[in-house]
């Protein structure tokens, strides 16, 4: 399972031209998942980005998660995420989970970081084509793979 997680000073995810949903301060997360994961890969991701300290305190320094500023959370599936590109010019998609599979993770997920953060977990639509706006704040990005525990 694979994380791109994106401090913002705002977020949003449209479908078909219309916003689906929107965040001001907090973090944008886009999931990959792959075949092979599990709960526990979510649960792991789930607590390590909660607890995250990617957010200045008043020395400007990196010490605070977004439980501590109060932040928002937007969570948006991608399964490019998974792509390997190794061979060729053609991401391949292989290892990434089908939908049947990643949906009940996703909404693992959402539970779960729902309850770490002590936040709700806005989220953009599954499967959709979306498009994402957001203005990173920073900028931060960080890259977490479950495998890499």
């Amino acid at each position: 399972m694979r994380v791109v997680i994106q401090r913002v000073l705002k977020a949003s995810v449209s479908v078909d031209g219309q916003i689906y949903n929107q965040i001001q301060k907090g973090l944008l997360i886009f999931l990959g998942i792959e075949r092979l994961d599990t709960q526990r890969d979510v649960e792991w991701l789930s607590k390590k980005i909660a607890n995250l300290r990617i957010f200045s305190d008043k020395k400007s320094r990196m010490n605070k998660s977004v439980l501590d500023v109060k932040g928002q959370l937007l969570l948006v599936s991608q399964f490019t995420l998974i792509a390997k590109t190794k061979k060729g010019n053609r991401p391949s998609y292989i290892e990434a989970a089908c939908p049947e599979f990643a949906m009940p993770l996703y909404e693992y997920f959402v539970k779960c970081l729902t309850v770490d953060s002590k936040s709700q977990v806005l989220t953009g639509q599954f499967g959709a084509n979306m498009q994402v706006d957001l203005c990173n704040d920073g900028p931060v990005t960080i890259l977490m793979d479950s495998k890499d525990k």
